[in-house]
C-alpha cells in the first residue's frame, strides 16, 4: 500500500504560462521525493499599464511518501 500527499506550488513566469508550469514542476521535483503527478489548480497574470507583464500558475503536486 502507498500513501501520497498534495502540496501546493505558486510558479511566475515573465515569458508564459507554459514556462511558469515547467519551473513549477522542476522546483517540486528538486525538494519533492517521487511526485507522480500535477494538477493545475489555477491560472492568472499580473498586468500593468494594460499589458501582461507576469503569467502565475497554482499547482497542486502528488507525491507518495517513503516508509
Amino acid at each position: 500500500m502507498s500513501v501520497a500527499r498534495v502540496s501546493e506550488v505558486i510558479a511566475r513566469s515573465k515569458t508564459s504560462f507554459d514556462d511558469a508550469l515547467n519551473q513549477g514542476v522542476s522546483r517540486a521535483h528538486k525538494t519533492l521525493k517521487n511526485v507522480k503527478s500535477v494538477w493545475i489548480h489555477d491560472q492568472s497574470v499580473e498586468v500593468e499599464k494594460g499589458k501582461i507583464v507576469a503569467y502565475k500558475v497554482s499547482l497542486k503536486v502528488t507525491f507518495v511518501l517513503t516508509e
